[in-house]
């Protein structure tokens, strides 16, 4: 039997992931938003040009939430995206009030599904999204490390020329300016980054990872990233689906973990058929600790202005 996989929002990014989805032919696609024709229409076009490339895709757009019901997968981009000026915290008001209607649809519909979400401010969405549906922490993550990883990645090999299959890395800590790349655990072909590049050269890639999507806010104008947002969000979806059991930076619930209690935040977790099976506590420098405790802060003091 085919998994289900349902998109709440057709933006950008859903769109990106349910035309992903449907070339993988992995699962049967549910595309939702509450704007009409929009989620139709996508799910037609996508469906015709799985068509063209021989794929047999199931992807249907609706208006309706009782259409996500037994999702084996949710993922949740629904919101406002930022705009050039914007920081991913200036989305805190609308976008909460957006994930708190999602969270009582997907609680309606779909409880038992493994809840993945994008909507920024990242850490902040999440923690909305399970206290709000109820569902087990380990069954709700946020989207964040993966791609805050892939920048950095990318960036370390253009600066290496060296290939990105080589890279192994970690960004940890709140989706946003206070991210903490942890260059000291950075390993290119398995030679440590600090031997390869200057501390200038790693700070200079450290700040530009932490500033990635204003980068591309930047130069969009209109929009925010979406390609590489889907991309990170289906490799998290399917580590869970096929029970593959990836160790991937994730915005994770901790109780205890890195002396952290109730609250997101960018950890490495394995993610398995139970959903997020284990969290990694790494051994952090001072320096590192240093950072991952002020990203927390900051992640705390944007939840202490959420009415739930």
């Amino acid at each position: 039997m085919r998994k289900k996989i349902s998109l709440i929002g057709a933006g950008n990014i859903g769109g990106t992931m349910a035309h992903m989805l449907a070339m993988k032919g992995i699962s049967d696609v549910v595309l939702f938003d509450i704007i009409e024709g929009v989620p139709q229409g996508k799910a037609l076009d996508i469906s015709q040009c799985a068509t063209a490339e021989g794929v047999d895709a199931s992807v249907v757009g609706t208006n309706s939430y009782s259409d996500i019901k037994n999702s084996d997968v949710i993922i949740v981009t629904a919101g406002i995206a930022r705009k050039p000026g914007m920081s991913r915290d200036d989305l805190i008001s609308v976008n909460t009030k957006v994930i708190k209607s999602v969270a009582e649809n997907i609680k309606k519909h779909s409880p038992n599904a493994f809840v993945i979400v994008i909507t920024n401010p990242l850490d902040a969405m999440v923690y909305v999204m399970q206290k709000v549906s109820g569902i087990k922490p380990s069954m709700v993550v946020g989207m964040a490390g993966v791609l805050d990883t892939s920048r950095y990645n990318f960036f370390v090999s253009q600066a290496t020329g060296v290939s990105v299959r080589e890279i192994k890395s970690l960004v940890l800590g709140g989706h946003g300016d206070t991210m903490v790349p942890l260059n000291n655990h950075t390993t290119v072909g398995g030679v440590p980054l600090v031997s390869l590049l200057s501390k200038k050269e790693i700070d200079e890639i450290t700040d530009r990872t932490r500033n990635g999507g204003a980068e591309i806010v930047g130069l969009l104008k209109t929009g925010s990233a979406f390609y590489a947002p889907a991309a990170s969000a289906i490799e998290m979806a399917e580590s869970y689906m096929f029970d593959k059991k990836r160790l991937l930076p994730c915005a994770a619930y901790l109780n205890g973990e890195y002396g952290q209690k109730n609250i997101y935040v960018g950890v490495p977790v394995i993610i398995g058929r139970k959903g997020v099976e284990k969290i990694v506590e790494l051994e952090l420098t001072k320096e590192e600790k240093s950072s991952f405790q002020n990203s927390v802060s900051a992640v705390k003091d944007l939840i202490k202005t959420i009415a739930i």
